[in-house]
């Protein structure tokens, strides 16, 4: 049965991404480009990030104190029990965005065990849509002053019939060939391929049968760990490149419907494989 205090939690979380995404709507009225740090060329990051961040550790400390800790910016340092209760938090998912003034970014907050979600919270902010899911408790969207709608990943069984979203690599690309593989075959295969800009977004619209998949490598586990929990209580499957349960800590994601077997299969051809890339 579901446990009816992480229900009460993601309620609970709901309303504290709801109260940080409403101050980061309002800085993105204000927000100047001199104000942008630079972890990076392409990791940027500014002081709504961190003061969303601290809003939300703030809040969350008193909600559940017995937990730890693992966010992006590290405003009260790295304090993760991995095989114990953390919160994993991405105070704003979708900073290169909300810098060049897209409205596609969201807050994104999970609560795991180990590296098993028990309550997760997406909410896209210039959309006003919260994402919420607790551990057996199914997956749910909401609006400012509507009820929570069940929702469910899509009906789709091939990736004929398929939408799909990735993200690009900009750290790591000594496989940059294979991903630019994966993603010609796909380009061929389906309705297309989107690049929203927030993987914590990308899932929450598998979730909700917007995309059919997402896929992704050299995530952290911020951009995911409240995604994973939307599309797995949506009825979808999330698992790593080779097929395994270790996407929440190793970096590499699918998640995806009914098609995702088919999509995996795509991945394994190219990105498994260190022999040369297929001819086609």
């Amino acid at each position: 049965m579901p446990d009816p205090n992480l229900a009460q939690i993601s309620q609970q979380i709901s309303e504290i991404a709801r109260t940080t995404g409403a101050f980061i709507r309002q800085e993105s009225l204000l927000f100047s480009r001199e104000r942008i740090e630079y972890k990076d060329v392409n990791n940027l990051v500014s002081y709504v990030d961190k003061e969303a961040e601290k809003q939300i550790v703030d809040a969350l400390q008193q909600l559940l104190p017995e937990a730890g800790f693992i966010t992006e910016e590290g405003t009260v340092g790295q304090t993760d029990n991995r095989s114990g209760l953390n919160w994993i938090i991405d105070p704003l998912d979708g900073t290169a965005n909300f810098i060049h003034g897209l409205p596609v970014f969201s807050v994104s907050i999970g609560l795991v065990e180990g590296k098993t979600p028990l309550a997760g919270v997406v909410y896209d902010i210039s959309r006003d849509e919260c994402f919420s899911a607790s551990a057996g408790g199914g997956a749910w969207c909401s609006r400012t002053g509507g009820p929570p709608e069940r929702i469910r990943v899509s009906p789709a069984t091939s990736l004929g019939e398929s939408m799909v979203a990735t993200g690009f690599p900009y750290r790591i690309l000594d496989r940059l060939d294979r991903y630019l593989a994966i993603f010609a075959t796909l380009i061929q295969r389906t309705h297309g391929i989107r690049r929203m800009g927030s993987a914590a977004i990308d899932l929450a619209y598998v979730a909700c049968g917007r995309f059919e998949a997402y896929y992704e490598f050299n995530l952290n586990s911020w951009d995911m760990a409240a995604g994973v929990l939307l599309v797995q209580e949506a009825g979808g499957t999330v698992t790593d490149f080779t097929g395994g349960d270790e996407f929440l800590f190793r970096g590499d994601i699918l998640a995806g419907c009914a098609m995702q077997p088919e999509l995996l299969a795509v991945i394994e051809e190219y990105w498994n494989n260190d022999g040369p890339l297929p001819v086609r």
